[in-house]
C-alpha cells in the first residue's frame, strides 16, 4: 500500500497513527518532495470515481491564491491533473493507494476502516 502525505500534516499524522494502530504495513511518500505525476493522478483518479475535485485541496493556500474555486469548473480534465501535478500542495492528503487498487483521498475513519478491514 502507498500512503502519500505531508509530514506537517496533522490529518496525515492522525492517518498515520491509525494505520499503526491497526498493524497496516505501508510505504509512505512524501507529497512535497515526490509529487504524484499527471500521469498516476489520472490513474488514481478513474479507479477512484470520486469528482477530480476531491482530489484538491481545497483548504490549502496554493488552490485558494490561484483562485481555483472559480477556476476549475472551467479547466478540462487535463488541465486540472496536469495542475494537481505541479505542486504536492495543491493535492488533498494523505492519499492512499490500497494493494487491490482501492483508492483514498483525505481521511476519514469510517472510510478507512470499511476499505481496511471490510
Amino acid at each position: 500500500m502507498l500512503f502519500i502525505c505531508y509530514s506537517k500534516c496533522s490529518t496525515c499524522a492522525k492517518a498515520r497513527q491509525w494505520l499503526a494502530t491497526n498493524g497496516i504495513d505501508y510505504q509512505e511518500r512524501d507529497i512535497k518532495t515526490q509529487n504524484p505525476t499527471s500521469a498516476e493522478l489520472a490513474t488514481w483518479y478513474h479507479q477512484s470515481g470520486l469528482p477530480l475535485k476531491r482530489f484538491f485541496n481545497t483548504s490549502g493556500l496554493v488552490y485558494r491564491d490561484l483562485g481555483l474555486k472559480d477556476k476549475l469548473p472551467t479547466m478540462s480534465e487535463t488541465t486540472q491533473l496536469d495542475l494537481l501535478a505541479t505542486d504536492g500542495m495543491l493535492v488533498k492528503r494523505p492519499l492512499v493507494i490500497n494493494d487491490d487498487g482501492q483508492i483514498l483521498v483525505g481521511f476519514k475513519v469510517a472510510e478507512w476502516e470499511k476499505c481496511f478491514k471490510g
